[in-house]
């Protein structure tokens, strides 16, 4: 049964979809069979797994407006994640979703069938607590939060963990918060050593040992569709997004 976590954060520039597209790739060369839905209208998760935004005849739109299958809307990237991809057309959804019934329920409903095929299910969220947010996290097992190491790192998790919390007690009883990963790390910056243990004495052990560092193959990737493992897999980016795999594959392994 598939592990499904929502990648999220309304804080925006923080490698929200960096990490969506890089942890997928990552489990998948550890053998792992993961789906990514890209729930974001810019589609920036889309492209840098590999698919054309703009060439898709389906996307995440049809999956929460129309009858359409989630398997119909599927598309197969190089980089061996298979992804429901988003363009702008998404935008619309949130305004038609507001009509709907039970309409946070609605991702959670249509993922269903999605849970015996993979073993992942990773959730590239928008950066804003939205509907299609709410949709996500309903739909997830647990949230994944990337998160800078600077003075306001903290800023707006805090309506975040609330509505997880909220979520949780009413319209998805299992949702947690699965950890929490310290991006853009710089060793070197006083501030940043500053920011990580104030983050580890608010999160403790929801904080990932895993740090990804600045690096600027990382950066350069999704300019070239590809996942940084496709893209340098020599590189310190991939190095550490392979790490943090492992380590999420270890937490399983032991609760």
């Amino acid at each position: 049964m598939a592990k499904i976590y929502a990648i999220t954060n309304q804080k925006g520039g923080v490698g929200k979809t960096t990490t969506s597209i890089n942890l997928a790739a990552s489990m998948v060369a550890m053998k792992r069979k993961v789906l990514l839905i890209d729930l974001d209208p810019q589609g920036n998760a889309t492209m840098g797994s590999g698919v054309n935004k703009h060439d898709v005849e389906l996307s995440v739109y049809d999956l929460l407006t129309s009858s359409v299958p989630l398997t119909d809307i599927i598309c197969s990237s190089e980089s061996g994640i298979d992804v429901i991809p988003a363009n702008s057309d998404l935008t619309a959804a949130e305004v038609e979703l507001l009509n709907l019934d039970n309409k946070e329920m609605i991702l959670a409903n249509k993922i269903n069938e999605a849970k015996g095929k993979y073993d992942y299910v990773f959730i590239d969220c928008p950066p804003s607590l939205n509907m299609l947010t709410v949709n996500a996290l309903c739909a997830s097992d647990g949230v994944i939060i990337p998160m800078q190491c600077e003075y306001f790192a903290l800023e707006g998790v805090a309506d975040l963990i609330q509505t997880v919390e909220n979520i949780s007690s009413v319209a998805n009883t299992k949702l947690e918060i699965e950890g929490v990963l310290r991006t853009m790390y710089d060793p070197r910056n006083s501030l940043t050593k500053d920011v990580s243990e104030q983050l580890t004495g608010f999160f403790g052990d929801k904080l990932y040992e895993t740090v990804i560092p600045r690096n600027v193959r990382l950066a350069e990737a999704p300019s070239y569709g590809m996942p940084i493992i496709q893209y340098d897999k020599a590189s310190k980016g991939a190095m550490a997004y392979l790490a943090l795999a492992g380590e999420i594959l270890r937490r399983h392994k032991t609760n």
